[in-house]
């Protein structure tokens, strides 16, 4: 891939115009226009041979044989790594996201309308993925559904119940069922479920664990599909999807129900977002540069924020058109994952 250093002056200049014309107006950028108002010096003859050395190097494409240029996704990606200068927030921009921060109430609460507050000010849709939190045990039962099939119920101390199907050996007695349900509300209840876990495994090393073999074998399956459903379950909240149906994108109603359709899969999102968890910085994911939006043509901008230990806990985002400011939305989502990380503190 080109990189700054290899472009001449002349050429970033050229580079550099045309990009910003474009994420400003949406429209290819022509020369007749850069020779106008870029202040080159150029004439639109001189500003066309760079363009067309621009296009052949991958950065640059024309939509139509007498268009002006857009950047192509390797350009945005240049532009973006190499030769952006982001914008500052204004003091309003920063008290609407702190604002909500400060907000009483539940946590979730706070995520979700410091994502309706980012998806205002950016003009895309804003992203949150909430730190996972593990249900605190209060009671648990298991209902037979036939031979070889239960429902497990957990009911957490948050008042929260859960359902989930599960398969059991068909010999299974209904007695069975029961003494595992009683025995995990009453030594497992008050602990999450990855302490009743270690719990279970000290009772029956030390033979304490009052059960036959069978109930043993239902308490592990139970707790082992609430752990792992709770592990891959993404927990994401999303605000202002409406804001990706730009007249642009309207024109084009395959685009539109393309990432309307990605958007509802928040699982795969969740997926995307969770690979920034390990990033110290900003992730920008622009167009094809990751499959789940090559079709639609969005972009990504997230970025982590932080617990108390320091640890990533969660994510907050963007996602919008691959032509959005950047310049002015990046610092946006990292005000906003710092002010997060406030709020956790």
């Amino acid at each position: 891939m080109t990189s700054v250093p290899e472009l001449g002056q002349r050429a970033r200049d050229v580079f550099r115009m045309v990009v910003e014309g474009y994420l400003e107006s949406g429209d290819p950028v022509g020369s007749r226009t850069i020779a106008r108002f870029g202040g080159l010096n150029l004439s639109p003859a001189s500003i066309r041979n760079v363009m067309q050395d621009l296009e052949e190097m991958g950065l640059l494409a024309a939509p139509h044989a007498s268009a002006g240029r857009m950047p192509t996704e390797t350009g945005l990606r240049l532009f973006v790594d190499g030769m952006m200068q982001t914008t500052t927030l204004s003091d309003e921009e920063r008290a609407a996201i702190e604002s909500q921060t400060r907000a009483a109430g539940p946590l979730e609460d706070a995520l979700a309308a410091t994502s309706q507050v980012l998806s205002g000010l950016s003009a895309c849709a804003g992203i949150v993925l909430v730190p996972r939190a593990e249900p605190v045990l209060k009671q648990f039962a298991f209902l037979p559904l036939g031979p070889g099939r239960a429902v497990a119920v957990l009911v957490g101390a948050d008042g929260s119940v859960e359902n989930r199907v599960m398969d059991l050996p068909l010999d299974v007695p209904a007695h069975a069922l029961g003494e595992a349900a009683n025995y995990m509300t009453a030594m497992l209840g008050g602990l999450t479920l990855a302490e009743a876990q270690v719990r279970l495994e000290d009772e029956i090393a030390m033979g304490r664990s009052a059960l036959d073999r069978t109930a043993q074998n239902l308490v592990t399956r139970g707790l082992a599909v609430w752990s792992e459903d709770g592990s891959r379950r993404p927990v994401m909240i999303v605000r202002g999807a409406a804001n990706l149906i730009d007249p642009a994108a309207a024109a084009d109603l395959e685009r539109v129900r393309q990432l309307m359709d990605e958007i509802e899969g928040k699982e795969e999102i969740a997926r995307l977002l969770d690979s920034a968890r390990g990033a110290r910085a900003m992730k920008i994911f622009i167009g094809s540069e990751n499959k789940l939006f090559a079709l639609s043509g969005s972009s990504v901008i997230a970025a982590p924020y932080h617990g108390t230990d320091g640890r990533v806990v969660g994510v907050v985002g963007v996602i919008g058109p691959t032509r959005l400011n950047y310049a002015r939305v990046v610092p946006m989502v990292d005000f906003t994952a710092r002010t997060l990380t406030r709020l956790m503190a």
